[in-house]
C-alpha cells in the first residue's frame, strides 16, 4: 500500500507507494482505483497525458473552467519537478494560496490536485511528467494565472526559467478574481 499525507491546502494530498527494490530493479503501483477510494480519492479518470520537458522549463499555471474542469493525479516518471498548485477555488479560506512539493522519479511520489486549483511545474532535471484528468482537455476552457505573479510569490527554483508565448500572457491573481467573480 502507498503512504497518504494531506496537504496544507485542503483537498490535496500527496501519495508516497510502497516500491519493491529487488537485484532487477522495482515494482510499485502507480495507480490504484479501489486503494484510493477506500482513502477518499474518488475520481473517474478519462484521459492521461504525458510530457517531456528539460531543465529550466517552467510549465503552468493551468486549468480548466467548467464544465470541463479537471481533477489531477500527477507524477514524474523521470527527472524531477517542482510541481506547484493555487488555490482558485470560489469561497475557500485559501483562495490564493499555493502548495509546492518536488515530484521525484527516484521516490515516485504523486500529488492528487482536485477541481478548482491552477497546476504548473518547473522543471529541475530534464524530466518526463505524466498525469491523469478526471475530465476531457477542452481548448475553449483554457485558463491561467501568470506565473510569476508577486502577489503569488513562488520560488520556481529556476533562474533562467524557459517559458511558452501563452504562459507570459496569463492574468494576475487579482484580474482572475474579478474576471471570475471570486473563483473556479
Amino acid at each position: 500500500m502507498a503512504e497518504l499525507r494531506s496537504a496544507p491546502i485542503a483537498g490535496l494530498i500527496e501519495i508516497f507507494p510502497k516500491i519493491f527494490h529487488d537485484s532487477r530493479g522495482y515494482f510499485f503501483e502507480s495507480y490504484r482505483h479501489d486503494w484510493l477510494a477506500k482513502n477518499g480519492i474518488t475520481v473517474d479518470w478519462v484521459q492521461d497525458n504525458q510530457s517531456f520537458s528539460q531543465k529550466g522549463t517552467v510549465r503552468g499555471l493551468h486549468f480548466q473552467h467548467a464544465p470541463f474542469a479537471q481533477a489531477k493525479l500527477v507524477r514524474v516518471i523521470s527527472g524531477k519537478v517542482l510541481d506547484v498548485v493555487v488555490d482558485l477555488r470560489k469561497d475557500s479560506p485559501t483562495f490564493g494560496a499555493h502548495y509546492s512539493t518536488v515530484l521525484d522519479g527516484e521516490i515516485n511520489n504523486l500529488l492528487f490536485v482536485p477541481v478548482g486549483f491552477a497546476h504548473g511545474f518547473s522543471v529541475l532535471e530534464d524530466a518526463i511528467f505524466a498525469y491523469k484528468c478526471s475530465n476531457y482537455y477542452n481548448k475553449l476552457s483554457e485558463g491561467g494565472i501568470l506565473w510569476n505573479d508577486p502577489k503569488l510569490g513562488i520560488d520556481w527554483r529556476i533562474d533562467e526559467p524557459i517559458i511558452s508565448d501563452k504562459d507570459k500572457t496569463w492574468t494576475s491573481l487579482e484580474e482572475f478574481k474579478i474576471q471570475s467573480k471570486g473563483g473556479l
